[in-house]
């Protein structure tokens, strides 16, 4: 899906401020600390959205027809799956991403866990919630359950990008959130360097099952970024080994891969 009118998405993000008793402190807020744009870093203008009108070209809309699998944009329009969903084992059902991951991402994405800049993900949340409505209530998930990062990196950033982002899902969609659902037990060596193979085994061991409550069984993960899929499938099936019958996934971007 491209989409080529600027207006037509500022209109779909864009949220006025709520008509309550706190609106002076609203604006007051506001005025003090203006929304950031996720793409340029600019005080967004118009106030009361999400992102400058000027900026939302330069995101990279995944568009149809995508994997059937990871949600990846196909360059063979006749294939069912990418070549990654072909050669690896998915156990997941499937995914939806937002957005191709291009040089504009990047420094976005970066920006956000290396920077602080978590209001972006107001924008990606609900952009997400927006563009895959109908997909998100046909997977009649139970619970969101954000990818987790080993402790000694959520002290280093002071959060956790994919536990925001399930908070910013969760407020469209209504689907609760359960932080604890997964464990990450060790620190594993830099993704980057490894090939897909490869990161899959690093992460085996990396993530357990956490705090799982009965009657969950159908849970949609959430990331921010979608490489090889070895994070998501390593989720997957530690939470298959605690009995969670179907898994779906949601990220922001998505790689190209092979």
């Amino acid at each position: 899906m491209k989409n080529t009118n600027p207006q037509k998405l500022t209109k779909e993000t864009h949220i006025p401020f709520p008509k309550t008793s706190n609106f002076s402190l609203e604006r007051l807020w506001n005025l003090l600390f203006p929304r950031r744009c996720p793409v340029c870093n600019d005080i967004v203008i118009p106030k009361g959205h999400l992102i400058c009108p000027t900026c939302i070209p330069k995101l990279s809309l995944v568009k149809e027809p995508t994997c059937r699998k990871c949600g990846k944009e196909m360059i063979i329009h006749t294939a069912e799956y990418c070549f990654d969903c072909t050669k690896h084992k998915r156990t997941f059902e499937y995914g939806k991403v937002l957005l191709n991951y291009n040089d504009t991402a990047k420094t976005s994405m970066s920006k956000i866990k290396y920077n602080n800049k978590r209001e972006y993900l107001d924008f990606y949340g609900e952009a997400i919630c927006r563009r895959y409505k109908k997909q998100i209530a046909r997977m009649n998930a139970d619970a969101l359950v954000p990818v987790p990062i080993h402790k000694s990196r959520k002290r280093e950033r002071g959060f956790n990008q994919a536990e925001v982002l399930a908070d910013k899902i969760s407020k469209h969609t209504g689907i609760p959130v359960f932080p604890d659902a997964l464990l990450r037990s060790k620190k594993t060596a830099p993704q980057k360097v490894l090939n897909p193979g490869e990161r899959l085994k690093n992460l085996e061991e990396a993530f357990l099952p956490g705090q799982i409550p009965q009657g969950i069984n159908t849970v949609i993960l959430i990331d921010d970024i979608y490489t090889t899929g070895s994070t998501i499938e390593a989720c997957t099936r530690a939470l298959r080994r605690a009995g969670v019958k179907k898994i779906y996934f949601l990220t922001i971007c998505i790689g190209r891969g092979q």
